[in-house]
């Protein structure tokens, strides 16, 4: 498709009268809807507003990029606007925006309408054809810059693909040549997404790095990332404001910002991967492949969700390894007794690692929301909230895990506070900002909020929590067990299952007891050993590749890896997600009526020599799977190709 069929002359606005975002969005709205390009005025503008309530499209540069796609729009089109004076939209750079491109993409947009939009994006990186469009008169000379630039890009691609081509065949010595790959997805995935890989990618070839990008855009799933790729990668680049596949990149440097990053830091960012700076990805249960309407639709919950997904993944291998240490002692005391050397030991190790698991948790919250600046306020805000002492209140509580929470959103915020505050500072100041004025402004102003606000109320809190807890009767025990249980089950892996193991890891944490540890460890081991047990007593309901499944299910199911069950639930997702609640919740009360507890936060039925009541234990997996698995196979119509 020629781009000047998106870029239609008698939809432009050579001279914008806007003086403000909203008259802008208003003006560029209703010149679409007189040319007939959408057909409700008041729907694609609340969709308009919406993607600009989610971050805004103000790209810096004099450059804004308003986007929709909604079933209001009749035909792809971008309408140019220009603005001689200048409009503040809240662009990232503070400064007034001259070119304006209002996208808009209709719901059943097909792939050509798709691509010349993403080629319309890209080509907005290139400061040449910007600073024409800044001085063009005519519509015809908009139409004309954007061909030109196209057709150039063309060639060049043109000869770069022959020039590989030439040299394909003779050996090179790329040992000492980075490579790095990235993923780059918005919300809409129209525009910001296409003109981060294009930044990169740009920016790669400047600094002879070579790169492989991602798109995660509104034609699905673009050059995506081999695991021969990600294995190969120095490091990898994820810019997204949207969830992404994130489990691949376990064990890799990884740098993951917000999509205009990539547009506006591209050279930081590789600068970063090619020194080594990035910090290692550690992977944590439930991330997987996302359902691209999820981050569409996450907005505001979306991005807090990612934040503390960053601090439950460093935190979690402290849970876990100091953890498992801990209740280790516990066995070893039984033989060898509380004054040994080697009780001690293992007993002093776990609690070592113990004490980094909320300063940890809160330093990198406050890094996935302030980038590295907010780690160390974020860090010492943990720390303060692990220490009773950091309290104008005499106390012995601490606000602990709740504290550390608050601790690391605030460091986060407070610090891209700082940032919009010194934005302004003399250039020659600017090396002051992160080696003086953030470290010191931002570690005060979280020092102050925990010691005389956060500490006070929480600890508060948290004894009242930890007096609640242990005077829990077992009616209401049983019914937050069953709560508990069925949470795990109903998006394995989610915000609902995260949620929940957040929850008994905190009660884990300040009472020491693991009663609701072992609810959630059951929750999560029923629905994989259901669609186990379904898969072996109903083979003739499920097909080949799905009983395959269900065999590793078994081991998967008592390993505590609830993922196991994602892929029939995704193909089932009623029969499979409502039989497992019922199980989990089953089983999850079940620990808490036979006073099962678990003091290590995973495992599974590995864990087994450290429950108490360790019989129970088994016997509450066993009772939920079983009720899971039976009324999956019942209720699972038969498949006609699994009789082949």
């Amino acid at each position: 498709m020629d781009i000047r069929e998106l870029l239609l002359k008698d939809v432009m606005i050579m001279d914008l009268k806007a003086k403000s975002k909203d008259e802008v969005i208003d003006e560029m709205v209703h010149k679409y809807f007189e040319q007939g390009v959408i057909d409700d005025e008041k729907l694609y503008k609340a969709d308009i507003i919406k993607r600009e309530q989610e971050s805004t499209t103000g790209i810096g540069d004099g450059i804004a990029m308003p986007h929709a796609k909604d079933k209001a729009v009749k035909r792809a089109t971008v309408l140019f606007a220009k603005s001689e004076a200048g409009v503040d939209f809240d662009a990232l750079d503070g400064q007034p925006v001259q070119l304006f491109f209002m996208i808009a993409a209709p719901e059943g947009a097909n792939n050509t309408h798709l691509q010349a939009l993403a080629s319309l994006s890209s080509l907005l990186i290139n400061p040449d054809l910007v600073a024409k469009l800044k001085q063009a008169k005519t519509p015809d000379e908009v139409q004309q810059l954007f061909s030109d630039a196209q057709s150039a890009k063309e060639a060049q691609e043109k000869a770069d693909a022959e020039k590989e081509s030439k040299t394909s065949d003779v050996p090179q010595d790329n040992g000492k040549r980075p490579y790095v790959v990235a993923v780059s997805a918005c919300p809409n995935g129209i525009a910001h997404t296409y003109m981060a890989e294009a930044a990169l990618k740009k920016s790669a070839k400047e600094k002879n790095i070579d790169i492989k990008v991602e798109t995660n855009g509104s034609e699905g799933v673009l050059h995506r990332l081999t695991a021969e790729d990600i294995a190969r990668a120095d490091g990898v680049v994820i810019t997204a404001d949207k969830k992404v596949e994130m489990a691949r990149f376990n064990g890799k440097k990884l740098l993951n910002r917000p999509v205009i990053d990539g547009i506006n830091k591209s050279d930081e960012l590789l600068d970063q991967i090619e020194a080594g700076n990035a910090p290692i990805y550690q992977a944590v249960d439930g991330d997987e492949p996302s359902d691209s309407e999820e981050g569409q639709n996450g907005g505001l919950w979306n991005e807090i969700y990612k934040d503390l997904m960053n601090g439950v993944s460093h935190m979690l291998p402290f849970v876990v390894g100091g953890g498992i240490i801990m209740a280790l002692s516990f066995i070893l005391e039984r033989y060898v007794g509380s004054h040994s050397m080697y009780f001690l030991f293992f007993n002093h190790l776990g609690n070592y690692a113990f004490a980094f698991l909320v300063p940890i948790l809160a330093g990198y919250i406050a890094e996935s929301i302030g980038d590295l600046p907010a780690l160390m306020p974020g860090v010492v805000g943990g720390f303060m909230a692990n220490t009773a002492a950091a309290n104008i209140m005499k106390t012995t509580s601490v606000s602990g895990f709740i504290g550390g929470l608050l601790a690391g959103f605030l460091a986060g915020i407070v610090v891209n506070w700082l940032k919009k505050v010194f934005k302004g500072v003399p250039r020659s100041l600017e090396g002051m900002k992160p080696m003086l004025l953030y470290p010191i402004l931002s570690l005060i102003i979280v020092g102050v909020s925990m010691f005389f606000i956060i500490n006070p109320i929480f600890a508060a809190v948290n004894v009242w929590i930890t007096h609640v807890l242990n005077g829990m009767g077992t009616g209401s025990a049983v019914l937050l067990g069953t709560i508990l249980g069925g949470m795990m089950a109903l998006d394995m892996g989610g915000p609902f299952n995260k949620a929940a193991y957040t929850f008994a890891i905190a009660a884990y944490t300040s009472t020491g007891d693991g009663k609701l540890m072992a609810a959630v460890m059951v929750g999560g081991m029923i629905p994989p050993l259901a669609t186990a047990i379904a898969t072996t007593v109903w083979p003739k309901k499920f097909t080949e590749q799905e009983r395959q499944a269900g065999i590793s299910n078994w081991v998967l199911g008592i390993s505590f890896i609830t993922e196991g069950a994602i892929p029939f639930a995704t193909a089932d997702p009623l029969r499979v997600i409502v039989s497992s609640v019922i199980g989990s919740a089953i089983g999850g009360g079940l620990t808490q009526l036979w006073r099962v507890s678990v003091p290590a936060p995973h495992g599974g039925l590995w864990v087994l020599p450290l429950a108490s009541n360790g019989l129970f234990y088994v016997l509450a997996v066993v009772v939920g799977a079983i009720v899971a698995g039976i009324i999956l196979g019942i209720w699972r119509p038969v498949k006609v190709q699994s009789t082949k």
